[in-house]
């Protein structure tokens, strides 16, 4: 049998990590706070995956920073797959109300907040895919995001299928632009700027096999909006949902 890869869950670890992530178990109410918590667990877990990447984490390495056996973390967290759960959680955090102003402004400022979130933890992208436990933090985000486009007059579907265009936006991005190739190999958390400067440097020994593709770099790194990926692509989603919204108040 293939072992799992990390954020990979079967039907018993989605239990377990259930109820974790709900409370259900590994917090003490009675009798002296304990010197762990699933917190503070998860958070250390955390500083390792965003210092030296997802692969680095192990319950031994956890326990070795927190300066407690292997063991001791058992007691909260039946293994890896359930640490990951609540690591997705704990990085994610509670979401807070999102500004005022109509539905572009709430949408666009909920995408910015996800964006930092994976700028910090880039580890994110490769964990949240697939079926897999969803936590109080998370699912407070998508409430935030649908929320936001409640008084549209769209449905609840395309409410939902909103969110996940903005979310994909989001995600591929990130995924393009926090782990980049740069001839010296693979390097993460890179900004977009960062990126044209690597094509640029392709592209001035082999230009002239990609003429279009020279031109818009060169363009790109002599104008103002080397970053506007992320809220270019905003508007434009949000262009074409606001023809929508028109044509259902129809």
């Amino acid at each position: 049998m293939a072992a799992k890869k990390d954020g990979e869950f079967g039907s018993k670890d989605q239990a377990s990590a259930l109820e974790l992530l709900w409370g259900a178990v590994g917090r003490p109410t009675r009798g002296p706070k304990p010197a762990l918590s699933p917190e503070r667990i998860a958070r250390a877990a955390i500083g390792i995956a965003d210092a030296e990447g997802l692969a680095m984490v192990s319950m031994q390495r956890v326990a070795a920073d927190l300066d407690f056996t292997k063991m001791s973390l058992y007691r909260y967290f039946p293994g890896k797959t359930e640490l990951i759960a609540f690591m997705i959680d704990t990085a994610l955090g509670e979401p807070s109300a999102l500004g005022g102003g109509d539905w572009r402004a709430k949408l666009g400022e909920w995408a910015r907040r996800f964006w930092e979130v994976l700028r910090q933890h880039p580890w994110l992208l490769q964990v949240t895919v697939g079926q897999r436990p969803v936590g109080p933090n998370e699912l407070g985000w998508l409430e935030c995001a649908v929320e936001a486009l409640a008084p549209t007059g769209l449905d609840g579907a395309e409410q939902l299928d909103a969110v996940v265009l903005v979310t994909g936006h989001v995600r591929n991005l990130a995924q393009q632009v926090l782990t980049t190739v740069t001839p010296a190999g693979v390097r993460a958390g890179s900004t977009e700027g960062e990126l044209i400067s690597v094509l640029a440097e392709l592209l001035e020994r082999h230009g002239e096999r990609f003429p279009a593709l020279t031109t818009a770099v060169a363009s790109a790194a002599a104008g103002s909006a080397q970053d506007d990926a992320l809220d270019f692509g905003l508007n434009r989603i949000f262009d074409g949902l606001e023809l929508l919204i028109a044509k259902r108040a129809k």
